[in-house]
């Protein structure tokens, strides 16, 4: 098997010398990724030494790329940043205990778009939806979406989904706010629901029924499909180009670190979501030079008018936007807020919370379609006779940016131009 080794200049020539004669590798060439201790000058690996992993890999087309190198010179941060770059290239990446092989992603027929996530509650599904509002004004859209508590078979959602459907589905013991159901009611597109389990380090799943969620958007001839990621498990469909959502406030290490690094090389705009972070900003632009990055506040959207309307909100934000987010609602829809939750995906906290005064003084339940929202809050705003109204995040720029036109280029430029 042809292989490009990663080397460095803490090792003594002759060791590495006779380690790529050792293994079971046909070695093309090695990439010198640091360290100079043993180095003298001259030295002889039996092989061309590259001074660009990616020029050596455009040249020696191997088939995966062996690390022979260690600390100091590739620590775990650099290892992974490394490893990264290698499977962007879509090469496994292997060392003495591990081997990381990127995603297989199967073609697909139609232009295509995919939505992933550096993690879970990011607001990846606020990304899609706003993405499938905004193109389906001049095309005809399908969603795909898959998720953790999807359906056994992929199901297509052709109409906007009720809250009595929704709550016929949760009392079948169906999860009923699936994302695709939640971006089927907010985002008045063809959405196709899809399950996976498990998520690799580089976004492979365990298992899922996305490819047969992908021939049933095939099927329908749309002019584009957007796959629609979960946490930072990535759809298995090589699409024509990829949005990367991450949060502000997600550690600046995690969210550009570790295998993120991959999700950043591959993707062609970054939305960082909630809380603004300079030193994240810099830290995509550090991983993928040139790549646009466009941060957003999330605001909540009411689906229907509450303005003038007592008003409690159900949702997964944390408790510090709480404050922010009841004065969004007073100011920009009138809600005469009486309280906000965040315990949506914390059913027994949500349970306690909901039976609180300031929960049943509400006449309206403003909820995201997240989580305990049908089974728990929908259900007890239906014994209490108030009110059930969806959510929707709001994606508003940051900076005076321009995130549609953005998103229009990006497509425009992947799509394919007619004879």
């Amino acid at each position: 098997m042809r292989a490009i080794a990663v080397i460095d200049g803490e090792h003594y020539a002759p060791v590495v010398r006779d380690a790529l004669g050792s293994l079971p590798y046909e070695f093309a060439a090695v990439w010198l990724a640091g360290g100079t201790e043993k180095l003298k000058g001259g030295e002889e690996y039996g092989v061309p030494v590259a001074t660009d992993l990616e020029a050596a890999i455009a040249e020696h087309e191997p088939e995966l790329v062996v690390d022979l190198s260690d600390e100091p010179v590739l620590g775990p941060r650099e290892r992974f940043r490394v490893a990264s770059r290698v499977l962007a290239l879509g090469l496994p990446y292997v060392g003495a205990d591990f081997r990381l092989e990127p995603p297989e992603l199967v073609p697909f027929p139609l232009p295509s778009l995919a939505v992933i996530g550096t993690g879970k509650r990011v607001g990846k599904t606020a990304v899609t939806g706003h993405l499938a509002r905004l193109l389906s004004h001049d095309r005809e859209v399908v969603v795909v979406a898959m998720g953790r508590g999807g359906p056994p078979e992929p199901e297509v959602a052709e109409v906007r989904p009720t809250l009595e459907g929704l709550l016929e589905l949760s009392r079948e013991g169906r999860h009923a706010a699936s994302d695709y159901l939640e971006t089927a009611a907010l985002a008045g597109v063809v959405t196709i629901g899809c399950r996976r389990c498990g998520g690799g380090l580089a976004g492979a799943t365990g298992d899922s029924n996305v490819l047969a969620g992908a021939a049933l958007a095939a099927e329908r001839s749309p002019d584009l499909v957007i796959f629609d990621g979960s946490g930072a498990a990535i759809p298995p469909v090589e699409t024509g180009a990829r949005v990367l959502v991450m949060g502000g406030r997600q550690q600046v290490e995690v969210a550009t670190g570790y295998l993120n690094a991959f999700r950043i090389l591959i993707s062609d705009l970054v939305v960082v979501t909630g809380e603004r972070s300079e030193e994240l900003v810099r830290a995509v632009a550090e991983v993928k030079p040139g790549i646009p990055v466009v941060p957003v506040a999330l605001r909540p959207r009411p689906a229907e008018p509450v303005a003038g309307r007592r008003v409690a909100y159900f949702s997964t934000a944390p408790a510090e936007a709480h404050e922010t987010i009841a004065r969004h609602l007073h100011d920009a829809h009138g809600a005469d807020v009486v309280h906000v939750s965040g315990n949506l995906a914390r059913r027994s906290a949500l349970r306690e919370e909901i039976r609180a005064d300031a929960a049943d003084a509400a006449e309206v339940y403003l909820v995201e379609i997240k989580a305990a929202a049908i089974d728990v809050v929908a259900e007890v705003a239906l014994e209490r006779g108030a009110e059930v109204v969806f959510a929707d995040n709001e994606l508003v720029p940051a900076d005076g940016r321009n995130l549609d036109a953005e998103l229009e280029a990006l497509v425009e430029a992947k799509e394919p131009v007619a004879p």
